[in-house]
């Protein structure tokens, strides 16, 4: 007699955050576009922040950004992630001219990836500098304020409270 085992593979999810941003063309509908590719291509959307608009940080433009944060769920490892989040960009008409900062139709930033602390060519987690963001923070305070950065060891809504930016950065809705 032969007993056949079914055995279940369950995918081993990630829990990931995500910033979201846009100063060009219709705001609302390109960070809606992007919302909803991200939920069909990178993972499941578990929590989303309201937008806010912020000035622009890093450089000077009259052109002020909507911003977001999305916690998520993927299988995928964080370098496919990535490209991923770089082709919806491309296909949203993202052009990227070099590391400066510039005015951008979205810009789709992995923040944190699980509790994963990676140094590679193509990625930095946790995101190098978001603690020196308000635009980031105040979106991610509010759907993980008890988050850990697994970095500096503190909560996000901490080290809002301790962020230098003093940038404006205004609630607008929950789109």
């Amino acid at each position: 007699m032969c007993l056949i085992i079914n055995t279940l593979v369950e995918e081993i999810m990630s829990r990931i955050y995500l910033s979201l941003g846009s100063n060009l063309g219709h705001r609302q509908q390109n960070m809606d576009k992007a919302i909803a590719l991200i939920g069909s291509r990178a993972g499941e959307i578990e929590g989303r922040s309201g937008y806010y608009e912020s000035e622009p940080w890093g450089f000077s433009s009259e052109n002020h950004f909507f911003n977001c944060c999305l916690m998520a769920q993927t299988s995928m490892d964080p370098l496919v992630l990535m490209d991923h989040l770089l082709e919806i960009e491309k296909e949203m008409g993202r052009e990227r001219k070099g590391a400066d900062y510039s005015d951008r139709l979205i810009d789709i930033d992995l923040l944190m990836y699980d509790t994963i602390q990676m140094d590679h060519p193509r990625l930095t987690l946790p995101h190098p500098g978001m603690e020196n963001r308000k635009f980031v923070l105040l979106p991610l305070a509010e759907i993980a304020p008890e988050l850990i950065h697994p970095v500096t060891g503190i909560s996000i809504a901490r080290m809002l409270q301790l962020c230098p930016d003093q940038t404006s950065v205004i609630p607008i809705f929950h789109g």
